[in-house]
């Protein structure tokens, strides 16, 4: 894990969202292993061959998670929230949420295949 990102997650507050960006850090390094992650606009931001696939952060009540690339993907579900160009691809998680980190591994997996 970057130093940077490991400072940022071990600086939240919550117990449950330490747990949650540690474990969207784990599957974005896995899903694309040349992955170049830095701590950006003080958030964790993840890049390929230059351009953005994902990117993280914490609010009081939620993870913020975003794919970018995302025009081709498929949101498995309405939780997702696209931008008006679906280029972004939003997931708040929340407290206690069932966490599917095996599909979110293979959108990351996908919108990361384009760039």
């Amino acid at each position: 894990m970057n130093e940077a990102i490991q400072s940022y997650i071990d600086n939240i507050s919550q117990e449950w969202q330490i747990d949650v960006c540690r474990k969207l850090d784990e599957i974005i390094t896995v899903a694309i292993p040349d992955v170049d992650s830095r701590l950006q606009y003080r958030k964790p931001h993840y890049l390929k061959n230059g351009k953005y696939v994902a990117v993280f952060g914490t609010a009081k009540g939620w993870v913020s998670f975003t794919i970018f690339n995302a025009t081709e993907l498929v949101p498995p579900s309405d939780e997702f929230e696209s931008s008006d160009t679906g280029e972004r691809m939003t997931i708040k998680i929340r407290d206690g949420q069932n966490v599917d980190y095996d599909v979110l591994s293979s959108l990351i997996k996908q919108a990361s295949d384009t760039v």
